[in-house]
């Protein structure tokens, strides 16, 4: 491929990831790094196809290279989307307080928290 086709090419991926990126709503951005994770994931499976195609040095050193940064790469996404999701669970209630004070399961007989034996069911 002929080096100015390749970087016409390049150009024109990223002004169009720009454009659609940007007309993504907020809601949406868990589910698209999800899917910019898995796309990182199939770089990973590139990146060791390269790095086996040849026996050289030189290949083998990027490939490693390629692995690595690729690999990097879903970790890292991974993480932040794991930690998204986690700003968008809800809030697990105080602990109980131990004194027995309002909402604590001692006073609650609805409350799972309860063992059978205080209530004197089974």
């Amino acid at each position: 491929m002929d080096l100015l086709v390749a970087v016409t090419l390049f150009v024109m991926a990223v002004f169009l990831g720009v454009e659609l990126i940007t007309k993504v709503p907020p809601t949406l951005h868990t589910p698209l790094m999800s899917g910019s994770n898995a796309i990182s994931g199939i770089t990973v499976v590139g990146a060791l196809l390269a790095a086996g195609s040849d026996h050289r040095t030189f290949t083998a050193v990027l490939g490693f290279a390629a692995v690595t940064l690729a690999m990097i790469n879903v970790v890292g996404g991974f993480l932040v989307t794991h930690r998204m999701l986690h700003m968008f669970s809800p809030k697990r209630r105080a602990q109980r307080s131990v004194s027995g004070g309002p909402g604590s399961a001692s006073n609650n007989p609805a409350s799972p928290e309860t063992s059978a034996t205080e209530d004197g069911g089974p």
